[in-house]
């Protein structure tokens, strides 16, 4: 029961874990703008965790203009690694992140929808590579927030998430590294204590054990 529990447990961290990081992770996609479109939202309590906060120097309100750009994507296997010959409509919001969560420090929303813009009505099919986080939901009305644009020639182009690779390896290595450091702090400063310790809880019984026993003896020489 107990292993089940456990094993139960850590399927449930990975999966949030898992999940935060491939929400908050940049990811790039290959793209073709069609048109860009600023609408008028309104958040509800479910969605507005989806969506960052308002343009910097703007108060944040429950209604307000929302940057969105429209793509043509074109779909991809193995987390963009795999190009496929279908494509797929994809719908981007532009939005500045700031100094909150996720990290990305966007200030210029209003210049990448200049971008987004003009390479929408270039000549060409207007292909790109879109760097964004986040997820799509039809149902909840949420679109990954772009934070990059990028033209490109075509949509052959080969994408290599450096980042990502680079943080992963970064995440393996400080695991193992605190890993390390806990299993020396265990085997110095915990287990020593906690000997210590049973130690002094066997010198207390050995005590009283004692103790008990000399009462026994001088009852004994009582009944005699």
């Amino acid at each position: 029961m107990m292993r089940k529990v456990k094993t139960t447990f850590f399927v449930l961290v990975f999966v949030l874990v898992g999940g935060l990081l491939h929400y908050v992770l940049p990811q790039h996609d290959i793209v073709r703008i069609t048109s860009t479109e600023v609408i008028r939202t309104d958040f509800s309590a479910i969605n507005r965790l989806f969506y960052a906060q308002a343009d910097s120097g703007s108060a944040e309100l429950g209604t307000r203009d929302l940057r969105l750009i429209y793509t043509e994507k074109k779909r991809t296997f193995l987390l963009g690694f795999i190009a496929r010959d279908a494509r797929q409509v994809m719908v981007y919001r532009n939005e500045d992140t700031g100094w909150i969560w996720p990290p990305y420090f966007k200030f210029d929303s209003s210049d990448l929808q200049a971008q987004a813009a003009a390479v929408s009505t270039s000549d060409g099919e207007n292909w790109a590579v879109m760097t964004h986080y986040g997820w799509r939901n039809k149902y909840l009305s949420i679109y990954p927030n772009a934070i990059g644009i990028r033209a490109v020639d075509g949509p052959d182009v080969q994408i290599i998430p450096w980042f990502n690779i680079f943080f992963f390896i970064f995440a393996v290595v400080a695991f193992f590294f605190l890993r390390a450091m806990w299993r020396q702090f265990l085997e110095r400063a915990v287990d020593p204590a906690v000997q210590s310790m049973g130690e002094r809880v066997d010198a207390v019984g050995d005590a009283v054990s004692e103790k008990h026993g000399r009462l026994r003896r001088w009852l004994d020489t009582w009944r005699k």
